[in-house]
């Protein structure tokens, strides 16, 4: 697997399919040099005010997921 960097420049809208959430994002990718004292993985970096965006969407999100399952099935409440 190839590890690279990924910076988010914009969030652009987010939603929900099938059990997936899609989220579209311009962003810049970059190849990453792996280094011989670390582990190869990606890693993404998230501005703070779009950090806080995305928690945000991610909320409202579960919480249209949580109104299409049947009560019973509602993790975490009676």
């Amino acid at each position: 697997m190839k590890p690279y960097d990924i910076e988010v420049q914009r969030l652009k809208s987010m939603k929900h399919d099938k059990g997936l959430i899609e989220i579209d994002v311009d962003a810049l990718v970059m190849a990453r040099q792996a280094r011989d004292d670390q582990a190869a993985s990606t890693c993404l970096r998230v501005p703070v005010e779009h950090a806080r965006t995305l928690l945000l969407l991610l909320k409202q999100q579960f919480a249209e997921l949580d109104k299409l399952q049947p009560r019973s099935r509602r993790s975490g409440r009676a």
